[in-house]
């Protein structure tokens, strides 16, 4: 090999980690496409403005969404003012017969729904930012009481409202 061709291979290598080392890119493994600017998250408590008050539901709502940012990406929680904010209050919390059967016309399952609106505020580029309404909802047999199975239900609803809400917020399809 002559000189002139190590030079240029040397060149070539010396251009390349250039080049890759001036690109800006984040991994990660939820799917999630977050600004290397944003740095920062805060969210403010959901109020339960629904018309069933259920006492708990604040918190673990408010809670959940901030575990599952933290779980799902690299940004640090912060009391206040984040690079992106999430805020809004809990609209539904209600029962319903559903899948009613035989003729006698007796529902065999009961649902829980869940409503909850949250307006996401992104500071570094407010084009992402939303107002939105998420709802989720799970069946449970109407030979249950509702206080039988509310804490597990009320679990799996927040954590696919939070997966619908993170999904909206940081995956861009």
């Amino acid at each position: 090999m002559t000189s002139s061709s190590k030079t240029i291979q040397v060149l070539c290598f010396v251009l390349a980690a250039g080049f890759l080392c001036s690109c800006k890119f984040s991994l990660s493994f939820s799917g999630a496409s977050i600004s290397p600017d944003v740095k920062t998250f805060s969210v403010a408590s959901f109020p339960n403005r629904a018309p069933v008050f259920q006492p708990s539901l604040s918190y673990e709502f408010t809670n959940g969404l901030q575990d599952k940012i933290q779980s799902q990406s690299r940004l640090k929680l912060v009391r206040n003012n984040g690079d992106v904010s999430f805020e809004g209050e809990i609209t539904d919390y209600s029962t319903r017969d559903v899948a009613i059967s035989g003729a006698d016309n007796l529902a065999s399952q009961t649902r829980l729904s869940i409503t909850i609106r949250v307006k996401y505020t992104n500071q570094k580029d407010t084009k992402q930012n939303f107002d939105q309404s998420f709802s989720r909802y799970a069946d449970f047999p109407t030979s249950k009481n509702l206080s039988e199975v509310e804490n597990e239900l009320i679990k799996n609803i927040v954590d696919q409202i939070t997966e619908d809400i993170f999904n909206k917020a940081f995956i861009n399809w």
